[in-house]
């Protein structure tokens, strides 16, 4: 069972690919929503309000993945899937990678255009800080006050995440575990006495 996934941690610095007079300034961003996509695409327009493309791809999802290419007036499938093809080989998702050209006069090519937007989105993504996360389930573990050492005694011995609670008479403890181990997590507490627990949809 795939229970992890490849993102990156923070926006990669600027690079740049040139072919023929053309430029090809390269960027990749940690996203979460396509909103957050949109965002980086008006604020690259701005900083680049003289460029003649502004070409990308972003893929969302830790299991089941949604994405979008645009190849932005260039030809048809010469830049966006380029852009995503290194999406798919660096293995990353919620990102988006952008492209923004620079017509230099002279004419690049189908074969070029895919080289130079491939490159300058291969360079983005070998300049980032990419990161291996678990794939977690939230669980809610509820029981009464009076069983607090039973339940906080399997979440020591398991060495669990606990990452959020409300210790009250009815007490609640959220913990995230990799998905992997939320079968054998699950019913370690379901055969607890007084003690339940369901699968958290935040």
């Amino acid at each position: 069972m795939k229970d992890t996934y490849q993102s990156i941690t923070k926006a990669s610095p600027e690079v740049l690919f040139k072919d023929r007079n053309s430029k090809f300034f390269g960027y990749a961003f940690p996203i979460k929503t396509e909103e957050e996509a949109n965002l980086h695409l008006e604020e690259l327009r701005a900083k680049h309000h003289k460029a003649r493309h502004w070409c990308y791809a972003w893929q969302l999802g830790k299991e089941e993945f949604q994405y979008r290419v645009n190849d932005d007036g260039e030809p048809s499938n010469s830049a966006g899937m380029p852009i995503y093809g290194q999406i798919q080989s660096f293995d990353v998702t919620n990102i988006l990678i952008v492209v923004v050209r620079y017509f230099g006069g002279v004419k690049l090519g189908v074969g070029g255009l895919i080289n130079a937007y491939k490159t300058a989105a291969q360079m983005a993504l070998e300049a980032s800080d990419i990161l291996k996360r678990t794939i977690d389930e939230i669980f809610v573990v509820k029981f009464d006050y009076p069983e607090m050492n039973k339940v906080m005694l399997v979440i020591k011995k398991n060495n669990l995440n606990v990452i959020d609670q409300k210790l009250e008479i009815d007490c609640k403890i959220f913990i995230a575990v990799r998905k992997k181990d939320a079968e054998s997590t699950y019913s370690k507490f379901d055969n607890t006495y007084k003690v339940a627990i369901s699968k958290f949809d935040d």
